[in-house]
């Protein structure tokens, strides 16, 4: 559902809210996760669900947040506070790792799309060019100036100091001061949408999205080079392994790096699942597609994680992958 959005963006049309598909017959398209701390990790249904493990995802437990809008994103602090954000503005709070959720107020009822946090200090992106501020463990959040009025898909910090969001149209901010200032940087190679942006350190990033986009910075974001991509499809996530192994999610797999993010190539799996997130967790990645999650097994290998299964009672229990 991020594509209809992002390529609403890249028309220049609205994009119209939608009720949360399959929300009465109990469907669960996964949009994000987080781990928090080690073999605890959560799972986000747009549709309201989250399903939480604190075996490194042996079992896993459902709980509802109650919520009636699209989720799009979620956060932990630790294995017991998190915040889950979604459509027109909702944000929900839980402080005893997800058995009860509570609407916490916000000042914009905007659609939003990301949300993380460094220790205390937290950060939602949304529609509009919004961009919400915590600095004290979410408790309260405030509007940071961001000169836009393109949809922020992701926001990313390295530390307190040091973060960056992109989105729409190739839109790309970054900031230097956590936030209390952002520099718009104008970038040709900025073509289209952007989905996802990661930092390994102060100077040296990727940027992907639409049609196979991938871009990298040796200059903590000022300038970005335009790097070649085997697929043409939307690409949703970059993130590095232990392993110094770039990682890219799309519709039908995964491309990957082997040289420190120089250059990159296809790993195809068995199935579509569309792969939207990477994630940290332990020592190994996870990736969240629309109904499953795959596991980093062994170096180029991924496999489903077979232990969740949200949509076992709708008859959507789909195939094992393994990467090639």
């Amino acid at each position: 559902m991020v594509k209809v959005f992002a390529l609403a963006g890249l028309l220049g049309i609205s994009a119209l809210p939608l009720l949360a598909d399959g929300a009465a017959d109990g469907s669960c398209w996964m949009r994000d996760a987080a781990a928090p701390v080690q073999s605890v990790a959560y799972t986000l249904c747009e549709q309201g669900a989250v399903w939480s493990t604190s075996d490194g995802g042996a079992t896993w437990t459902k709980r509802e947040t109650g919520a009636t809008e699209r989720l799009r994103a979620m956060a932990f602090l630790d294995a017991n506070r998190g915040f889950v954000i979604g459509d027109h503005g909702l944000l929900l709070a839980t402080d005893d790792g997800g058995k009860k959720w509570l609407v916490r107020p916000l000042e914009t009822k905007e659609h939003l799309m990301d949300v993380t946090f460094v220790g205390e200090l937290g950060w939602i992106s949304g529609f509009q060019g919004v961009l919400l501020h915590s600095a004290d463990g979410g408790r309260t959040w405030i509007k940071q100036t961001t000169g836009t009025t393109q949809t922020l898909e992701t926001v990313f910090f390295l530390d307190q100091d040091h973060g960056w969001t992109v989105g729409w149209a190739g839109t790309i901010l970054l900031t230097t001061d956590g936030g209390k200032t952002w520099k718009h940087v104008q970038s040709d190679a900025a073509t289209w949408s952007l989905t996802s942006v990661q930092f390994r350190d102060a100077q040296n990033g990727w940027m992907v999205g639409f049609a196979g986009q991938i871009l990298r910075s040796h200059d903590g974001g000022l300038t970005w080079q335009v790097q070649a991509s085997p697929v043409k499809g939307w690409l949703t996530s970059v993130l590095f392994d232990s392993s110094n192994r770039g990682w890219i999610t799309y519709d039908d797999g995964f491309l990957v790096s082997e040289d420190g993010g120089g250059s990159w190539k296809a790993v195809p799996i068995e199935g579509q699942y569309f792969l939207s997130k990477l994630l940290k967790v332990d020592k190994s990645l996870w990736a969240i597609g629309q109904s499953v999650v795959l596991k980093q097994a062994d170096g180029l290998k991924w496999t489903r994680i077979q232990s969740l299964v949200p949509n076992r009672s709708l008859g959507l229990d789909p195939t094992p992958a393994t990467g090639h």
